[in-house]
């Protein structure tokens, strides 16, 4: 890959990273209730759908799944009510009183590793949104005259390690305003603000419309 075409992927890798949505919400809403070092297990879901995406979008299902009118919208509501689904989950999880001298932000226990892992892989993996944009923009930066799968591994490598950065960037965040909310009702209020978003993306994603000729 010309080092002129992969700095100018580069800078749209980094567009498409910080642009807010399903992936940067649940960052910043597990950096809050769990901490950065746990949600760095998430953000690895998050890259390894998006790794899934990129490499299906490359390898030209994600044109066929676009051009598929059946395919789109199944892969389209599995992804909307599975973020409604882990929406409404945070809205009504429990906290707890924290105990007397607590400085931590009481919160339900973290999922296991893999529960994470999963969640941050489903979440990304199931986005049509992710999957029309890739399928949009990838070709742009392939070269017929190249290697395919080269260019592809260079891509993905690079798509999944800004993404990485951002995606901590937004845990960072929500680690930051953890140490504003020391109280159950902020920890509720969090929970509801970041429950709903979620819903809202997911809601959000049952308008998202196939294009002809993608």
């Amino acid at each position: 890959m010309d080092l002129h075409l992969w700095t100018a992927y580069l800078i749209a890798c980094l567009l498409i990273a910080v642009s807010p949505g399903s992936g940067a919400v649940l960052s910043m809403s597990h950096g809050m209730a769990y901490g950065v070092r746990r949600t760095s297990v998430t953000i690895a879901g998050l890259q390894i759908g998006l790794a899934a995406v990129l490499l299906t979008a490359g390898a030209g299902v994600g044109s066929l799944l676009v051009a598929s009118e059946i395919g789109f919208n199944i892969v389209k509501t599995l992804g909307a009510l599975y973020l409604i689904w882990i929406g409404f989950r945070q809205w009504t999880e429990k906290v707890q009183a924290p105990d007397e001298g607590a400085d931590a932000l009481p919160a339900a226990a973290a999922p296991g590793w893999r529960g994470r892992l999963a969640i941050g892989f489903l979440t990304n993996v199931t986005n049509p949104k992710g999957i029309l944009f890739m399928v949009a923009v990838l070709p742009q930066f392939i070269r017929p005259d190249r290697p395919l799968a080269l260019q592809l591994l260079v891509m993905t490598v690079t798509m999944c390690g800004v993404d990485t950065l951002v995606m901590h960037g937004y845990a960072f965040a929500g680690g930051g305003l953890q140490r504003l909310l020391r109280n159950a009702r902020a920890a509720k209020v969090r929970n509801r603000v970041f429950g709903g978003l979620l819903m809202g993306v997911g809601a959000g994603l049952f308008f998202v419309k196939r294009h002809h000729g993608v």
